[in-house]
């Protein structure tokens, strides 16, 4: 059974359209990354599945069952907008929120929540006092307390240092190892890389990838090459059978042309730059989220 499933979800508002028969599957227990550019309809899409907005057409279930009928003790929800009530104190604020979901105390896990999180001598603080980063923890436990089986996570990573991201990360496979299937909204590719077991990406309100990182860069093949020179390469795209080029500072990413000489790029680059590594791959999730979201509408598969 698929933890969440959508069949031709359509949402319009007034003259816009933003999902377009929207499909697709969330297989039970993975964590399943949405991405997508700003406007594109990721947002509209999670408030669909929390039944925050309804949908013009089409069919939402979570775990077999209509999404209307759903028991949302089932589900955790940490929105975009972030709001938490500051004149309260941390512990009982987690508290509040986990007896509200659960009908029983669970001042033991959230003991437990505010040591993982290094939040234990902050537990008797009010919410006003503590830092952005500190406050997302906050929230991203009430979100989870109630051990749902469904999380949903809107952007859970914004604003916060590579340390929290970590904490974060690592709280969501731990979560994902005791079944939780988790779907969460981001910007940053590499995490998305690194952590989903499945990629859907959304642009103008249409799905343009779903599946594992391996299958969709397998569309594109290894069209890339990634080098790295002792000084910063020059001349790159002056290359013949160099499409495009990212230039990441100290790594530079050249496109090859579909049939371009591989070897006679790499020759051409050795001529003028000292080149301390170079290797042929496949496409970044950030190339390719380029790719889409930079690309002309009528060239969008």
């Amino acid at each position: 059974m698929n933890a969440l499933s959508l069949n031709q979800i359509t949402k319009t508002f007034n003259d816009f359209t933003a999902v377009d028969e929207l499909s697709l599957s969330v297989p039970t227990g993975s964590i399943y990354g949405f991405i997508g550019p700003n406007g594109s309809g990721k947002t509209t899409t999670i408030r669909m599945i929390m039944n925050i907005f309804y949908p013009d057409s089409g069919t939402i279930q979570v775990f077999g069952e209509p999404r209307k009928t759903t028991h949302t003790d089932r589900i955790g929800y940490l929105p975009e907008e972030r709001g938490l009530y500051k004149k309260m104190k941390v512990r009982e604020l987690l508290q509040f929120y986990g007896e509200l979901k659960t009908g029983k105390s669970v001042t033991s896990e959230v003991d437990e929540w505010l040591k993982k999180f290094e939040l234990s001598d902050w537990a008797n603080k009010k919410v006003d006092a503590l830092s952005k980063g500190m406050s997302q923890k906050v929230q991203f436990i009430a979100t989870v307390i109630s051990n749902p089986d469904l999380i949903i996570l809107d952007e859970p990573f914004s604003g916060l240092d590579p340390v929290n991201t970590n904490t974060l990360l690592t709280a969501m496979l731990d979560l994902q190892g005791s079944g939780a299937t988790i779907i969460f909204s981001t910007h940053d590719m590499a995490t998305a890389e690194k952590v989903c077991d499945y990629i859907f990406m959304i642009h103008k309100g249409k799905k343009v990838l779903d599946g594992t990182l391996n299958e969709i860069q397998d569309k594109y093949g290894s069209d890339t090459l990634r080098i790295r020179s002792k000084n910063k390469a020059s001349g790159l795209n002056a290359i013949r059978g160099v499409e495009n080029v990212h230039d990441f500072g100290q790594i530079q990413e050249l496109r090859i042309t579909q049939g371009a000489d591989h070897q006679a790029i790499l020759k051409e680059l050795l001529n003028s730059n000292k080149l301390l590594s170079f290797e042929l791959t496949k496409p970044s999730l950030h190339d390719i989220f380029v790719r889409i979201a930079g690309a002309k509408e009528d060239t969008l598969v």
